[in-house]
């Protein structure tokens, strides 16, 4: 006795389960930048932060920060970022002073081509995690992603990894603070996904 295969059944029926979502599926991604408003955020500081053509943006202040009005703990965040050569900025994480934000009371994700120590320079987690070689972010936009799960932190810049899983248990959760300290600063496509 022969079978047949009936090649439009086996078709159809690889295709419906191909597109099937997975069983367990992670959650989706939670912008945190609408596009058109700061909504969610609170400025901290004086800089001229605000929202020119779909970007975060600040060009003149002091040391200023835009701090999440939520709090995260353990997360994957995507964001990128565009800087001046001569910008001091950045992104801190589980920050557990939210009007107060310091590389001590929080993990500071630096984005600084000119810091006089270039081992805590762009790519790196200050006073925590050196980076060797420095990347350069001056002048083009640039992808940040952070991985905060338990103690462990891991940073890629523009695809390279810089960070990989330093580990420090100080912060364990707190909202999160985009920096301003000199130069031309902008942010745009902010992401987050709870783990």
């Amino acid at each position: 006795m022969t079978s047949r295969i009936d090649r439009r059944g086996l078709v159809a029926g690889l295709t419906t389960a191909a597109l099937a979502p997975p069983a367990f599926a992670r959650p989706r991604a939670k912008s945190l930048f609408d596009g058109r408003t700061l909504d969610g955020w609170t400025p901290v500081g004086d800089a001229n932060w605000g929202v020119r053509d779909r970007v975060i943006s600040a060009d003149a202040g002091g040391m200023s920060f835009l701090v999440s009005r939520e709090s995260y703990r353990d997360f994957e965040l995507h964001a990128e970022i565009w800087v001046s050569p001569d910008a001091n900025s950045g992104i801190f994480i589980r920050c557990s002073d939210p009007v107060g934000v310091t590389a001590d009371n929080a993990y500071e994700v630096n984005v600084f081509d000119t810091r006089p120590d270039p081992t805590y320079g762009t790519g790196a987690i200050v006073n925590l995690a050196k980076v060797s070689p420095m990347p350069k972010a001056g002048g083009r936009w640039n992808t940040m992603d952070v991985t905060a799960r338990g103690d462990s932190l891991t940073v890629v810049f523009n695809g390279r990894k810089t960070v990989d899983g330093a580990r420090d248990p100080a912060h364990a959760e707190g909202p999160i603070a985009l920096q301003y300290g000199a130069g031309v600063v902008k942010f745009r496509k902010i992401e987050i996904r709870a783990l």
